[in-house]
């Protein structure tokens, strides 16, 4: 029996070797493969009655479906004395009851029916969102109806969110980073709404009525885009939505306030911020760019090289090369419908932050000075197409990217051009676009850390505005 097996294992090993003599095997670096195709998922766009667009993706595979409400609001519009409002409503919209149901009531009907609604407010926009079962659809529909159109603000609870945003706010310097990415934001946006920020006064200026009308402002079915997508009959939905979403009348006219974009402050400044810390937490950039730049197919490129990769320029160098912080990158977040930012950051050892910042600005500069090799360029691309693919994950995930479109004005075809632009772009197109939107000489530096212990002084970079750190809190 034992010579059997081996006399096997023999004849195994023999066609092993055989096979491997007549097909050698692919080297991984001259391996060819071709073209991944992939097709945009569409969604159906109608109108309803109350004259409100709304998205639609039938997707069958699980009994549930999504949707979605974005509403043309957002913080730009908090009043500079009540800094928080818009958050505020948002949070509250859901958590305060609706259409006279209680807050209790309604969270214990969503959590029966494994349902949910969710409501909150961005800097530019605001959303209600739904999730059910199938078969609970129609109900949660009209919770979620009511939270949209209806919301009753109760008022214990929005002294609940006023005592958890002023908790917030007695902790908003327990963290570098937090303090790092709050101060470089206001430096950026100084004197526009999207540099505000809430405070312990504006917290407790807030009232119930300024939730009210501030939702009364902008929560309206004029001032609305739905998406909507999984296991649903389109008759029946699109009869049930015209049933619920009922045209709205004697509305006064739709006052959305004109917000201007933000003034690029193209000056360079030093902030500090002192913390007993042994790593110093860094960030530097200014204003950016919007959507509508015919440059932002060569940013969304300059970004993967420069530092949105593990093999980007300041990665390899201050990272791999240099050893001076484990994370280390740059990016231009592309305004949508304000001029964004182009932000660097890092976080190093207090005894090599002066190095640490004059390389990052010596590499982001070496952006504008030269063009980008072919292997960058040809790398970043095919990241980028190749990439493209997952921004479109779930049928919930599409659709309410199709409502967003819409919602910020992109042009048509956007998505359906967006790859073709992406591999026209060229390593002077790339150039010229670092030139025009990479400014080092007017960055907004923030440096929070022990100057103590740092290896030069920041007075070396530019004159110090140094933060107060100590938070004026109030005594209850």
């Amino acid at each position: 029996m034992n010579r059997f097996i081996i006399a096997i294992c023999a004849l195994l090993t023999l066609i092993i070797q055989g096979c491997a003599t007549a097909q050698p095997l692919a080297n991984p670096r001259t391996m060819t493969f071709p073209p991944l195709t992939f097709q945009i998922p569409s969604a159906e766009r109608v109108v309803l009655d109350c004259g409100m667009p709304v998205y639609l993706l039938r997707d069958s595979e699980l009994p549930i479906i999504n949707m979605t409400a974005l509403v043309r609001t957002g913080s730009v519009y908090d009043p500079s004395a009540k800094s928080g409002l818009a958050g505020m409503v948002g949070t509250v919209m859901r958590s305060g009851g609706a259409g006279g149901m209680t807050p209790e009531a309604m969270d214990d009907e969503l959590e029966f029916m494994a349902s949910s609604v969710e409501s909150g407010v961005g800097s530019d926009m605001g959303t209600v969102s739904l999730t059910a079962l199938k078969k609970n659809f129609s109900r949660t529909l009209q919770i979620f109806y009511q939270v949209l159109l209806h919301p009753d603000f109760n008022s214990d609870r929005i002294e609940i969110a006023r005592r958890q945003t002023i908790e917030y706010l007695r902790r908003q310097n327990d963290d570098p980073k937090e303090i790092a990415g709050r101060e470089i934001s206001r430096a950026i946006y100084a004197g526009h709404p999207l540099g505000e920020i809430t405070t312990f006064s504006s917290a407790n200026a807030i009232t119930r009525g300024d939730l009210i009308a501030f939702h009364g402002r902008f929560y309206r079915l004029d001032n609305i885009i739905l998406a909507v997508s999984g296991d649903f009959d389109r008759t029946a939905l699109l009869k049930e939505l015209n049933s619920t979403f009922k045209r709205q009348v004697d509305l006064p006219a739709l006052d959305v306030p004109n917000i201007p974009q933000p003034d690029p402050h193209l000056q360079s400044e030093v902030i500090y911020g002192k913390k007993d810390v042994n790593q110093t937490v860094i960030r530097m950039g200014h204003s950016g760019l919007t959507k509508d730049s015919p440059d932002i197919y060569a940013i969304r490129l300059l970004d993967y090289i420069l530092g949105g990769s593990f093999t980007s320029r300041l990665t390899t160098e201050i990272r791999t090369n240099q050893g001076l912080a484990y994370n280390v990158g740059s990016h231009f977040d592309i305004g949508r419908r304000f001029t964004g930012s182009f932000i660097a950051e890092t976080e190093t050892k207090a005894e090599s932050t002066g190095k640490a910042i004059n390389l990052m600005k010596k590499i982001i500069a070496g952006m504008t000075k030269d063009p980008v090799s072919d292997a960058e360029l040809t790398s970043a691309r095919e990241y980028m197409i190749n990439s493209f693919m997952f921004g479109f994950t779930s049928p919930s995930s599409i659709v309410t990217q199709r409502a967003r479109l819409e919602y910020y004005g992109y042009p048509a075809g956007y998505l359906e051009q967006y790859r073709d632009n992406i591999a026209k772009v060229t390593k002077a197109d790339i150039l010229a676009a670092a030139r025009k939107h990479l400014h080092p000489d007017a960055f907004k530096l923030v440096v929070i850390g022990d100057a103590a212990k740092f290896d030069l002084p920041l007075a070396t970079l530019g004159s110090v505005r140094e933060l107060d750190l100590k938070l004026d809190i109030p005594k209850p």
